[in-house]
């Protein structure tokens, strides 16, 4: 056909000489493309979907494509593409000799081709390998491959091909993208009015987009429309009824890119993960071109009720030109500043995260500060300690004193450590759990020195904390360290769980484009504490949500566990807990670093205030509809004995014997341990605040 054609052309009067020259570069066109053509696989968009396979976003790059069958294109559609395209696409064999002949005369003595002329087969060899450049060379060896590739595949392969393939201007690419963007249909639903819309497109599709320039787009449409007319794909009736149809005027999204926390959240991790690709170049491929489909483990129910929790809670003080945060006072150079909430809910049996608020909206604030933002958790990593202590065999029963202020003179440091209860309060003696639940301060300091610093910040690694935790911070179980809510949710689920720790994680399943499952989430649980030190801390926090600081957190007819945390200046607020179904971290500051929380609401923020609030309004409303899960009974608490530091030992890693039965009793303790209840001995670094980490309410 390619002899024929360059016969014909050579034969036509005064193209001879003009030809010539050409004529070798066809044959040789001919021979070294005479092997059978690959076409890539099409880039195609990926999904993420929620737990229960609801769609939540796309993910692609330059091309936004969704492949579909030719069965699922109505015959209009193709009717109309036909029409405007190539009319004999049915009867040629790749090349339309009269049409490519007017393109090859027109400029055949430059050597260059600006006319039209295509088939459709030839368009699709130019899309798919050949390119678009502007010359006899490229056409010549396009009209040989087309000739190829209609022996090696079917009309309507090649006709399935190049719908899926043509652009159709403003980033879709393929009719189903296409009918999605213009229309907000899905490709089977569209109609001959539509296909002419589309059909007229696909020839220039900056100039002719109807949402740019909506007279030409008419135009242009209506003579696809009059094209189908004459072809007979359309009767009279039809005609007029399309051609005053208004063309669309805004595009529809219907499926649209990662816009929230939790997403980005999972977009992140699909890219870090070595079962997509070595590279990062694989990866990106696979995730933004590969087709692949992701289960996420976001609960909609879940999410939907913690955004509503937040914004319900904070309305009455909510900064109405940002939704989601709310004023604080200006900083020393007079900028203002604001607060917000962040939420993260890991269900303890599974791992699953459920639920995230990273901020006031990631249209206005992409940084994500439930798995990004470092923040002190105040009074809420005390449950660390408490764990720690009740691993060891320690009695909820056993007595300390929390009389305050306490004084703490650490050998090698000029200035003795002083620390305050909440509010100035001066405590005194009392059970772990009676301290837990007045949340002391000074009762704390000594227990994480009797636990072991080192002890407790190890326990809090493998609970699930990834932030840094030094055990030679003497103020660490005030919460002085930086955490992140993730964590903290994913560190107080394993409570819930008896002891059994499921680690954090945010995708269930990915799918390939054929079908083919990637992966699937493997769990890989692993008992951290012991289920009785784990039921005895359910219990001890269970009675905090009923008597202690976090009341606002109850929940009718569920066992509840929680615990507040304020850090120094109520610069951060928690409230941390669970119940057997869902574990939630509630975080609320500033995001612009550490501000004061005063004056919010009425009142200077405390973990016990805004945050429990926020917490009891969410899991409520998620748990009012399941059937409560109680907490199991705890082991029957040895009577307890009295707990104090003894002054005559200053050796680094001794401390009080462990009662027998502890799961981790057997290996003292290396971290710095006080030996009196007001004069620890220590040679290890520590941190000296004057006004430590407030926490209780």
């Amino acid at each position: 056909m390619v002899l024929i054609l360059a016969t014909a052309v050579a034969l036509t009067a005064g193209t001879v000489v003009a030809l010539a020259p050409r004529a070798a570069e066809v044959f040789t066109a001919s021979s070294s493309e005479a092997t059978d053509i690959a076409l890539d696989s099409l880039c195609q968009r990926s999904y993420i979907r929620s737990s229960n396979g609801t769609l939540l976003a796309t993910l692609h790059g330059e091309e936004n494509r969704e492949p579909v069958t030719l069965d699922e294109i109505p015959q209009a559609v193709i009717d109309a593409i036909l029409a405007v395209e190539d009319q004999d696409f049915y009867s040629h064999n790749g090349i339309n000799l009269r049409a490519t002949l007017r393109a090859l005369l027109e400029n055949v003595d430059t050597g260059e081709v600006s006319q039209g002329g295509s088939t459709i087969t030839q368009q699709l060899v130019k899309l798919s390998l050949v390119g678009d450049k502007q010359d006899l060379d490229r056409k010549t060896r396009e009209a040989f491959l087309a000739t190829r590739l209609e022996e090696q595949m079917s009309k309507d392969e090649i006709l399935e091909r190049y719908l899926n393939t043509v652009y159709f201007g403003n980033g879709t690419y393929g009719v189903q993208a296409a009918a999605e963007y213009y229309f907000g249909i899905d490709v089977t639903e569209m109609d001959a009015g539509q296909g002419a819309l589309l059909a007229a497109i696909i020839r220039n599709p900056r100039d002719y987009n109807p949402f740019e320039n909506p007279e030409v787009a008419t135009e242009r449409r209506d003579i696809a429309l009059n094209q189908m007319y004459e072809l007979g794909n359309i009767v009279d009736g039809e005609l007029l009824f399309f051609q005053t149809r208004p063309i669309p005027e805004q595009p529809t999204v219907v499926a649209k890119p990662p816009d929230d926390y939790f997403l980005e959240e999972v977009k992140q991790q699909l890219l870090g993960d070595a079962r997509l690709g070595e590279t990062y170049s694989d990866r990106f491929d696979a995730v933004f071109c590969g087709g692949i489909d992701v289960v996420s483990t976001i609960d909609l129910e879940a999410q939907f009720l913690a955004i509503a929790a937040r914004n319900e809670v904070i309305a009455p003080f909510e900064d109405p030109s940002v939704p989601g945060t709310f004023p604080l006072p200006a900083a020393p150079d007079g900028s203002p500043q604001f607060g917000t909430v962040a939420i993260t809910s890991v269900e303890p049996s599974t791992g699953a995260v459920r639920a995230m608020v990273g901020g006031p909206g990631f249209d206005a604030y992409k940084y994500n500060l439930a798995t990004q933002g470092s923040r002190q958790p105040g009074s809420s990593f005390k449950t660390f300690v408490l764990m720690s202590l009740l691993d060891q065999g320690y009695s909820p029963n056993d007595t300390v004193s929390g009389s305050g202020p306490c004084t703490f003179n650490i050998p090698g440091v000029k200035e003795p450590y002083k620390v305050e209860n909440f509010g100035n309060g001066r405590g005194g003696v009392g059970t772990i759990t009676s301290q837990t639940l007045k949340s002391s301060n000074c009762a704390y300091v000594r227990l994480g020195q009797v636990a072991g610093l080192d002890n407790v910040m190890d326990l809090a690694a493998e609970l699930g904390i990834t932030t840094p935790l030094d055990p030679s911070i003497f103020s660490a179980p005030l919460g002085s360290l930086e955490v992140k809510p993730v964590d903290m949710a994913a560190a107080y689920s394993v409570i819930f769980n008896d002891g059994v720790r499921n680690p954090a994680y945010y995708i269930e399943s990915v799918t390939a484009a054929d079908g083919s499952l990637i992966f699937q989430h493997q769990a890989d649980p692993r008992e951290v504490v012991s289920v009785e030190a784990a039921l005895q801390a359910q219990n001890i926090l269970k009675q905090n949500v009923q008597s202690g600081t976090g009341t606002r957190a109850r929940i009718p007819g569920w066992d509840v566990g929680g615990k507040t945390g304020t850090a120094q200046d109520s610069a951060d607020a928690w409230f941390v807990g669970g119940t057997k179904e869902l574990a939630t971290a509630v975080w609320m500051g500033s995001p612009q670093g550490r501000v004061a929380l005063r004056g919010v609401g009425g009142i200077t923020v405390t973990g016990g205030s805004w945050p429990a609030s926020i917490w009891g309004e969410y899991m409520g409303n998620y748990h009012a509809v399941r059937q409560p899960i109680p907490f199991g009974v705890p082991p029957r608490a040895e009577r307890g004995e009295f707990l104090k530091l003894d002054p005559k030992i200053d050796k680094a890693g001794s401390r009080p014997p462990v009662r027998s039965g502890s799961s981790r009793g057997s290996t003292p303790a290396s971290g710095p341990t006080p030996t009196t209840a007001d004069a620890p001995a220590t040679s290890v670094q520590v941190v000296i605040e004057v006004n430590p980490p407030d926490s209780g309410d």
